[in-house]
């Protein structure tokens, strides 16, 4: 029995001690020249959809739930974020190539219809992320309007 309290409390003290290392956050409240908003033309409707349902994982600026303020929970967070970047960045949109563009509104039709995105996982938390049928329908005619754009 004393091993074990002594491992709790060795856990114990791990776990209060990282919680003071640091993790530089993804805030930012500046909208970028190459942001997909000043790339495209975008109602304020499907703004509202990518920034409610997307851009905490795929922008410059995530809004953060209290849950962050606890490690290891910050780290896994932050990791979530900087992955969804690499693949899509919503604020550096206007930096990509033509190419590049096209590629990625055609990966979110495809991500939206086959139901991939947002994650699950996030839309368990963040309810409000989760896109309706009519959501879905409105984001997928969007992007194809604007893939008609590089034909």
């Amino acid at each position: 029995m004393k091993i074990f309290k002594r491992i709790m409390m060795i856990l114990l003290l791990v776990f209060i001690g990282i919680q003071f290392v640091p993790t530089e956050l993804n805030t930012s409240n500046e909208i970028l020249e190459t942001d997909f908003t000043n790339t495209f033309v975008v109602s304020e409707q499907i703004q509202n959809i990518l920034e409610v349902s997307c851009y905490d994982c795929h922008s410059n600026n995530t809004k953060y739930p209290w849950y962050n303020k606890i490690q290891p929970i910050r780290w896994i967070l932050e990791d979530h974020i900087n992955e969804g970047k690499e693949e899509l960045n919503f604020s550096e949109f206007g930096s990509y190539s033509k190419r590049r563009m096209k590629s990625k509104l055609k990966s979110i039709i495809s991500q939206i219809d086959d139901n991939e995105m947002p994650l699950s996982s996030y839309t368990i938390i963040h309810r409000d992320a989760k896109l309706t049928d009519v959501e879905k329908q409105q984001v997928i005619e969007w992007v194809n309007n604007k893939l008609d754009l590089f034909k």
